[in-house]
Formats: C-alpha cells, structure tokens, sequence
C-alpha cells in the first residue's frame, strides 16, 4: 500500500465525519500504520481546572489511532484503548499526536500513540487494539460506472 493511498483514506474518512473539523484537528502526515494530527487547545476543550479535558485528549489520540490503523484500506474499528495521562494541556497548548503500528496480524492490530505538547512535553500514552471488520474503504479503481 503506497502512502498516497494511505493518506487517500485518511482524507476519504475525514469526509465521512464532523468531529475533526469541528474541534479544527489538523492531519499532518499519515502513511501506511502511521498518522500524526495535532490541534490546538481551545476554551470548549478545558476542563474545571482550566486544563484540557481528558476526553478531549483521549479523543485527539483516538482519531490518531484511527487513521493509522485504517490506512491499510480495510473498515476497522477499536476493539479496545487505554491511555495514561502524563501532565496537563493548557488552553493555547498545540497537542500533537502521532500513532504507530505496532503489530498487525491477521484482523487484530496494535497502536501507540504518543500525545505531546508542540514543545515535546509528555502529554498522554495511548495504547488501541484494533480488529478489521472488512471491506475496502476506498471505491474500487475497476468499479464500472454502472
């Protein structure tokens, strides 16, 4: 799988929902069991504590997650994800989230994803699980147009 296709799906799957643009996620580089997004911490995203929520930094280490474990073109979903919250996030904070493959054998896959301040400070670790549930993402290049 070339990284063009892998970055196509990305692209493809940021159509199909609202969530990452809505909370203005950025995709910064995507390759195949590879994705790094980043955002901004802003007011809707804090806390009682004026510190980012942690849903919102799970969430940002989700949708890394899930970008880099469907770039193999095939619909997968979290079968299961855990994450470790290592120091806060503050309002202003750029957050930058890079998930790796780190295993991938038959339908089940294992990712980290790493989530850390613009400026390298720790953030989160994230760990998911994924299981393909089939079926391409992208239309086939030989669909008739029928």
């Amino acid at each position: 799988m070339s990284d063009a296709r892998a970055r196509a799906i990305t692209d493809l799957l940021r159509t199909r929902e609202t969530m990452g643009a809505e909370w203005g996620i950025e995709i910064e580089e995507v390759r195949t069991g590879y994705a790094r997004i980043a955002v901004t911490v802003n007011a809707f995203m804090l806390n009682g504590y004026e510190t980012a929520h942690g849903g919102a930094i799970f969430t940002l280490a989700d949708q890394a997650f899930a970008y880099a474990c469907n770039s193999h073109d095939a619909f997968t979903v979290a079968h299961a994800a855990s994450i470790s919250f290592l120091g806060p996030a503050r309002r202003g904070d750029r957050l930058i989230a890079e998930a790796s493959e780190v295993m991938l054998s038959g339908r089940s896959g294992a990712y980290a994803v790493t989530v850390r301040t613009s400026e390298g400070r720790a953030v989160a670790s994230f760990h998911g699980l994924s299981r393909t549930i089939g079926g391409a993402i992208l239309p086939s290049e030989n669909q008739d147009d029928a």
